[in-house]
């Protein structure tokens, strides 16, 4: 009897081809979702970012870590990107929060996916000693992580700053203070999660909506799929979320 008509023989090369060929449709699907993300607008971002004065202390500190550093500054804020969003596209909102005077560090995150690394935060605060207060915050998949991150490390932190996200770690009974903004126009934060999750956070934490604003337009990378139309720009979102968030530090 050969090989291939043996029953026995037969069925292990059967299932053995069915799980190899499993294996490598789902090594192509993930190679496609990830290689499949929002590319920063180059010219926009460089065009926002360079009327900023904040854009003159940027610098890189290692090779997925950036750093806006204005003179004097006493309160810094980490940001994590949002999910599939190329981490440039945030350069903007954080050189308006420098020229503000908030120290602001950007961590490209790995396949541009905060949740493959939770803890990018790790070290920043012990390389700037002259920071008083520290704040950690993130667009949508980055706000959560940012969330997960600070659960473990309230201590160290004074709040955490919510851009079209939401919390699914629970902080409500730590002393942390909450910002969370979000556009009226943004159809792709589920609403329903984020009703949900309001209760693990402190019952005090502050809410704004932006009148007109849209999911993606906290960063500069086009539009989104499935978002809503914004009646504003991405400059101009940017701009009021920059004056929310140095209101929210200063108070």
């Amino acid at each position: 009897m050969s090989f291939l008509t043996n029953p026995r023989m037969k069925k292990r090369l059967i299932t053995s081809l069915s799980v190899t060929l499993a294996i490598t449709l789902v090594i192509i699907g993930g190679a496609i979702y990830v290689s499949d993300y929002y590319h920063a607008d180059e010219e926009a971002v460089f065009t926002h970012t360079a009327a900023c004065d904040g854009y003159k202390s940027f610098e890189f500190i290692d090779e997925k870590t950036a750093v806006f550093s204005p003179d004097g500054a006493t309160a810094g804020l980490i940001f994590y990107p949002g999910g599939k969003v190329e981490f440039s596209s945030y350069l903007p909102l954080l050189a308006e929060c420098a020229e503000r005077g908030i120290l602001c560090v950007i961590i490209e995150m790995p396949l541009n996916l905060a949740v493959l690394d939770v803890n990018a935060a790790d070290g920043i605060m012990e390389k700037y000693p002259e920071i008083k207060n520290w704040y950690i915050g993130g667009h949508s998949l980055g706000g959560s992580m940012a969330a997960s991150y600070v659960e473990k490390n309230a201590n160290s932190f004074d709040g955490l700053i919510l851009l079209g996200s939401y919390s699914t770690a629970n902080i409500s009974s730590t002393s942390l203070r909450v910002l969370s903004i979000y556009g009226s126009e943004d159809k792709v934060m589920n609403r329903e999660k984020y009703d949900k999750y309001k209760s693990n956070l402190p019952r005090d934490f502050t809410e704004y909506v932006i009148e007109g604003g849209c999911h993606a337009y906290f960063g500069m990378y086009g539009e989104q799929e499935n978002d809503g139309r914004a009646s504003i720009t991405p400059s101009e979102q940017i701009e009021l979320t920059a004056d929310k968030i140095l209101e929210f530090i200063t108070n």
